[in-house]
């Protein structure tokens, strides 16, 4: 014999979440306000411009430690990336706590993986792939790419066709595990260095913490913005790097339903062209 379970509160949270996400405007609209309020440790004068965005969210790894789930979705966080992978060997030791700590608390969430350039672009795409559940609830999965400057292992950067090529590799191998198209997340060396004037044909995710997206990457179409590393969220102890989405609500949900054409450009009309 089997009874009905009283649900858990988790999942009353996430069901909720999702009434959130299904009603355009005022629920939505009132999680941007609360989160939008919450300080920065080192805010610049962009962090103005970037709280009159309405959808905000969080990337995280290891190095945020023990992260109350719960607490992080009241808060108003509404989305969240996760370091999945880096290079061909290693997982981030937390990301399935946090993988389905989110998923549980009904935050979107994706997952990235950390590029590394003196591996082989196919032994990185078959390590995402096996460590990376493909979740068709999920967002995107991310690809970020950045100079390993401080690695021991591979601080030298490589020659820009090379770069492209294991990038493009690598974007191919995630779309196909995952079946979305990826967003490349990178930073303004990177970029000067590889992604200017390539791969417009994917979402762009870019650092920017010192000035307004557009100041230091004045030909991208952007699509999520890293605007601080140094946020506060309730339920992560210590700093956690905050984004904003470039869109409306309405673009929020439609690209969280993945109703955008497959190179991006059905949501680009709405979005930050430069």
């Amino acid at each position: 014999m089997t009874f009905a379970r009283t649900p858990s509160r988790s999942t009353i949270r996430a069901a909720a979440r999702g009434l959130c996400l299904a009603v355009l405007g005022i629920a939505l609209a009132s999680c941007a306000q609360r989160y939008g309020s919450l300080g920065d440790a080192k805010p610049h004068p962009g962090v103005s411009t970037a709280h009159r965005l309405p959808i905000h969210g969080i990337d995280v790894s290891k190095w945020q430690g023990k992260i109350d789930w719960a607490a992080v979705s009241d808060a108003g966080t509404q989305f969240a990336f996760i370091k999945a992978t880096e290079g061909g060997d290693h997982v981030d030791t937390r990301f399935l706590e946090n993988w389905y700590g989110a998923k549980n608390a009904g935050i979107p969430r994706g997952a990235y993986h950390f590029m590394f350039w003196c591996r082989p672009a196919s032994q990185q795409a078959e390590w995402f792939k096996r460590n990376v559940p493909a979740d068709p609830g999920a967002m995107p999965p991310v690809l970020d790419v950045e100079w390993n400057g401080e690695s021991k292992l591979c601080p030298g950067k490589i020659p820009r066709d090379k770069a492209l090529a294991m990038i493009r590799l690598m974007l191919e191998e995630m779309e196909r595990h995952t079946g979305k198209r990826p967003i490349i997340y990178t930073d303004i060396t990177f970029h000067q260095d590889v992604l200017e004037g390539a791969l417009s044909e994917y979402p762009h995710w870019v650092r920017s913490t010192a000035a307004e997206p557009h100041q230091r990457y004045p030909e991208r179409r952007w699509t999520m913005w890293q605007y601080t590393t140094t946020g506060r969220v309730p339920g992560i102890a210590g700093a956690v790097d905050r984004n904003a989405f470039y869109g409306s609500e309405e673009d929020w949900l439609r690209f969280l339903q993945h109703d955008c054409d497959i190179r991006f450009s059905a949501c680009r009309e709405s979005m930050r062209g430069s």
